[in-house]
């Protein structure tokens, strides 16, 4: 007999979420900034490194603890396949948003499609991520829950978007990665109210086998390892940066254009 599972929170989780989308998306928009170069010319390697940081850290990374803060009457595995996907997917989303908005920040349709992208990368994510989550039942889903879960994230990223490019101070940055944060979060835990999870099975410690998959409890040990591996490549990237002249060329400023 089919069953609605409740479902609760840990704070403690809650908050590591936002601190890890909030450091993601500070890195993500301190890195956006020397896309452009002085002398006009773009940096490949700041464009992904921003990709890393926001779609890898600050989305993909916060997703899985906010998911580690999630606590169900109800054993679960996620599948690698759609796992990596999103992670790909985060990553590739929020480089082509920020390079794209790079380019010409000054230009408010671009601002606009770029913001709408991003957020979008995030609700993909999102989704992608759930999709691999594997439970003994499956989650129903309230749509018009999921819709305003898809307009938060786009409006609040086109709104630290604009921030980021158009101030070069530290502290207003920093304001600048905490509305990404929100916005990422306020999607992430909007969409989690859209989901109501039903068991199907008579046995709810039965934890789902397949192809690929990895039991909840290894998901936490996964997120440390990708996470650790993405802020590694961010740290070579930054260090080793060959944007970087050996005259020592000046970054693109927002507060000239």
């Amino acid at each position: 007999m089919n069953s609605i599972i409740l479902s609760s929170y840990q704070p403690m989780y809650v908050v590591l979420s936002f601190l890890f989308a909030a450091a993601g998306s500070f890195v993500a928009l301190t890195a956006a900034l020397r896309i452009k170069q002085a002398d006009g010319s773009f940096s490949k390697a700041n464009t992904l490194t921003a990709g890393l940081a926001l779609g890898g850290i600050g989305v993909w990374a916060m997703h899985f603890v906010g998911m580690l803060a999630l606590k169900l009457d109800l054993a679960s595995s996620y599948a690698m396949v759609e796992t990596s996907v999103s992670l790909v997917a985060a990553i590739l989303a929020a480089s082509l948003a920020l390079g794209f908005v790079a380019r010409a920040p000054e230009r408010l349709g671009r601002m606009l499609v770029a913001g709408a992208l991003l957020g979008m990368s995030v609700v993909v994510m999102h989704y992608l991520g759930m999709q691999g989550l594997k439970i003994g039942g499956y989650i129903q889903w309230d749509y018009a829950v999921v819709g305003v879960s898809i307009v938060i994230a786009m409006v609040a990223a086109t709104a630290a978007l604009w921030l980021a490019f158009h101030t070069a101070a530290l502290l207003k940055r920093f304001g600048a990665a905490l509305v990404m944060a929100v916005a990422v979060c306020a999607m992430h835990y909007t969409g989690m109210a859209a989901a109501e999870f039903v068991c199907t099975t008579a046995n709810r410690n039965a934890i789902p086998q397949g192809f690929g998959y990895v039991s909840s409890f290894g998901i936490s040990a996964l997120v440390i390892i990708a996470t650790a591996s993405m802020m590694m490549l961010i740290a070579l990237s930054m260090l080793f940066d060959p944007a970087t002249t050996a005259s020592g060329q000046k970054r693109y400023n927002p507060s000239r254009g």
